[in-house]
């Protein structure tokens, strides 16, 4: 019985664990998927079974693609920005040419995008870009621009100005960690290379890249996962608006649930978001298990 109880010990203390795990993620999912091939789910005491019927009319919905068209836009201009100027900000904290106190004071600069709550960041660039906001009044000194932009209920501008805010509250999180990987680059790599005549743009695309390519693929398909599932931020900036300019799939399936109360359509699409997810983060998982190997 000893012997029974101490195998079985590591499983007890996880138990509370996965109890939760299983109350509040796979039950859940399992609810959302299941209303996906049902009509008039949750609002209706008996639901008919419609299979894949909800899939089709999903698909056929224009609205549909135009958040998917937002949504591709807006997770792949932000993650190639993040891991962009993540990269440029690390490299100059990782420098020589800066004193400690410098890359001290820059690194509380640099990182405060990223310790703000999302309510903080939409409020803020929201006065910021009010009509009347600083913005407005900065470009003010500038020749041959319009002012008093309607930054946000411009549909033409909407979606780029979301896409600037994400990435100025999101590259920090790239800039730590791509940091964090050149701290552990050997020295003696680039010394032997500069003897061997190497430039500094050989050195960075032959030593920097491939030393860090297990860091910059990890964070790239956790920075697209997240980004896939955006919704704070958007929704408190735009709602989706001007005339669905921002709505992304996250937004789309809010509003599918608990405005039009179409919770089948909702259940739906979240289980297309879901799969999505699934898939990049199986990816994600073999990165992991290569990096260990």
């Amino acid at each position: 019985m000893k012997i029974f109880g101490k195998r079985t010990a590591p499983y007890r203390y996880l138990l509370p664990t996965l109890a939760l795990m299983i109350v509040f993620l796979v039950v859940p999912i399992c609810m959302v998927i299941r209303y996906s091939f049902l009509d008039k789910a949750v609002v209706s005491k008996t639901p008919s079974f419609v299979g894949m019927g909800n899939y089709k009319e999903l698909f056929a919905d224009s609205a549909f693609w135009k958040a998917t068209s937002n949504t591709v836009i807006f997770v792949v201009v932000s993650v190639v920005a993040h891991l962009v100027i993540g990269m440029i900000f690390a490299m100059l904290l990782n420098s020589k040419y800066f004193t400690t106190r410098t890359k001290t004071i820059a690194r509380v600069v640099y990182i405060l995008p990223w310790v703000f709550t999302a309510s903080v960041v939409a409020i803020l660039w929201k006065l910021m870009l009010q009509p009347s906001g600083i913005i407005n009044y900065l470009l003010e000194f500038l020749p041959n621009v319009s002012r008093n932009s309607e930054w946000l209920s411009n549909k033409d501008l909407a979606l780029t100005v979301i896409c600037f805010i994400n990435i100025w509250c999101g590259y920090p999180f790239y800039m730590i960690s791509i940091l964090a990987g050149l701290q552990g680059i050997s020295g003696d790599l680039y010394e032997s290379a500069a003897i061997d005549g190497a430039t500094m743009t050989k050195s960075f695309l032959h030593i920097t890249i491939p030393q860090l390519k297990p860091i910059l693929i990890s964070i790239a398909m956790l920075d697209f996962i997240w980004t896939l599932q955006s919704f704070n931020v958007i929704w408190m900036l735009t709602g989706g608006g001007p005339v669905n300019a921002t709505e992304t799939l996250s937004i789309y399936i809010y509003k599918l649930a608990f405005q039009k109360l179409d919770y089948s359509m909702a259940g739906t699409a979240a289980t297309v978001l879901l799969v999505v997810c699934v898939i990049i983060a199986i990816f994600y998982v073999k990165q992991q298990k290569k990096v260990r190997e």
